[in-house]
């Protein structure tokens, strides 16, 4: 029985690559007859997995979308992103998607393996949110796991990393919190070499190895890593520096935007919003969450971005759209 419960996942998780598989090649992969796959196919659809069936000499098997989700085979590293996208959803300020992601969340972590919830653990309080917790940028879940494990447990950690220029150099370092900040994520460490703290891309990173060598943390000098890195990026000649008057109580704002800006007070009624970001969308949608009315200092650049949003959003609701596109 056993044997064919792990034959039956592992078929499963060769279905869920989304191609088809010649009958012939699945049941050589699975090691069993012809016969056997066609129980084993039988019985992931008594599971409620839909899989389509082609008869013939050249005939296989490919799993369909159905009804319902059925249980789903993911691997470790599948498993990391799936968890790393849900706490950024359950951060998310977008209505009744928070609360849903929360509980998703706990299904999934319950689950889990130690090892794979260890994982989880260190990045979840190893992180220092930003804004925009969604970044991602093609980063391996495997490399934030490991930078994150290396801040836990304060071990030094050397990588190879590439400057904007196209240096390439080897970095050894204390590492302290990995940032979430404008669509990218961010390692803050001492850098051992330059005997300074430094803030790293990490999709400029690779190959993070922990060396086993432990360290006492040093203080870091500012508030939090984020706003270190904050710091650092304001000195960056291509990022976008933005300054908004907004008609709403610095309270108010904070409450909806202030992970991923600066809110000050200018009286009860009114608060100037600061936010530095390397594209203007993402100001632009957070001005969107603040409801209220707001009048733009700077970047110009950010005047006409929301002109051109409001000008299509105006066109949205007085244009019909095609008859063929209507359903």
């Amino acid at each position: 029985m056993a044997n064919t419960s792990t034959r039956t996942l592992r078929l499963l998780s060769l279905l869920q690559t989304h191609r088809y598989w010649p009958g012939t090649e699945l049941a050589e992969r699975l090691g069993v007859s012809a016969r056997t796959l066609r129980r084993d196919i039988d019985r992931l659809r008594e599971l409620g997995y839909p899989v389509e069936a082609q008869r013939g000499v050249d005939g296989g098997y490919q799993l369909a979308a159905g009804a319902a989700l059925p249980p789903l085979v993911i691997d470790d590293e599948e498993a990391v992103a799936l968890a790393v996208g849900l706490q950024a959803a359950a951060q998310s300020a977008v209505e009744g998607v928070a609360e849903s992601s929360v509980r998703v969340l706990a299904k999934v972590v319950q689950v889990m393996p130690t090892r794979l919830r260890q994982r989880i653990d260190a990045l979840r309080t190893m992180t220092v949110p930003g804004w925009d917790g969604s970044a991602w940028a093609g980063i391996e879940p495997s490399v934030l796991t490991a930078i994150a494990l290396a801040c836990r447990d304060s071990e030094q950690l050397r990588f190879s990393y590439t400057a904007a220029d196209g240096r390439r150099t080897d970095r050894d370092t204390e590492p302290h919190r990995l940032v979430c900040l404008g669509r990218r994520w961010y390692l803050v460490a001492y850098d051992l070499t330059r005997h300074d703290w430094r803030s790293f891309r990490v999709d400029r990173l690779s190959a993070p190895q922990a060396t086993g060598s432990r360290f006492r943390p040093r203080e870091l000098p500012a508030a939090d890593a984020a706003e270190f890195v904050r710091a650092g990026l304001d000195n960056m000649p291509h990022w976008y520096r933005v300054e908004v008057l907004v008609d709403a109580p610095a309270a108010t704002v904070r409450e909806r935007i202030g992970r991923w800006s600066t809110v000050e007070e200018v009286d009860a009624e009114h608060c100037r919003v600061h936010m530095t970001a390397e594209s203007l969308d993402w100001p632009t949608m957070a001005l969107g969450v603040v409801d209220a009315d707001f009048r733009i200092i700077g970047p110009p650049e950010l005047l006409d971005q929301v002109r051109k949003w409001g000008a299509r959003f105006n066109r949205a609701g007085l244009t019909d759209p095609p008859r063929d596109l209507v359903r």
